[in-house]
């Protein structure tokens, strides 16, 4: 919960308005990467510990973004993304916008598509905002439908969580 917390803190300080690029020198992962049929990148890495390379010059407001789906995977799977990712790549919720899926081995298929999407990122540090205050999935899944009901893209067709 204190890692949560911290990217919590993070993110709103951040205010989604960070522009800064990390400046890593370039490194091949060929191996490890692959294109969904959509055109999206997809990187595999040992872990939700380890971020996939395609972060390396993403502003650190997305950075963060992809942080929180690796640590609140369990709520983000019951939040509906609402920027029509659900018709354009087929995703089901707001967590396959940054992971396609986490595999039994621990390791970790992660998508680029959170990286050209702000309200995809918005959804998840709003969801890691309210986990962090202690809301429930059930809580945080009806704030999300409510705040981008009008004005968005059709949501995912993500289930609703138990009560």
């Amino acid at each position: 919960m204190a890692k949560l917390k911290r990217l919590a803190v993070a993110a709103i300080g951040l205010g989604l308005l960070a522009a800064a690029a990390c400046g890593k020198a370039e490194t091949s992962y060929e191996e490890h990467l692959s294109h969904a049929p959509n055109g999206d990148l997809r990187e595999i890495t040992a872990s939700v510990d380890k971020m996939p390379s395609f972060l390396e010059e993403q502003p650190e407001a997305v950075r963060l973004a992809y942080q929180i789906a690796g640590t609140i995977e369990d709520t983000l799977q019951w939040i509906p993304c609402y920027c029509g990712c659900g018709d354009s790549a087929g995703h089901k919720s707001n967590l396959n916008c940054f992971i396609n899926e986490v595999r039994a081995d621990g390791t970790v298929e992660w998508d680029d598509h959170g990286t050209r999407c702000g309200v995809c990122v918005q959804i998840a540090v709003e969801s890691a905002q309210m986990k962090q205050q202690g809301k429930s999935n059930l809580e945080i899944r009806k704030l999300i439908d409510s705040n981008y009901q009008t004005g968005y893209a059709k949501p995912t067709d993500t289930p609703m969580p138990a009560a």
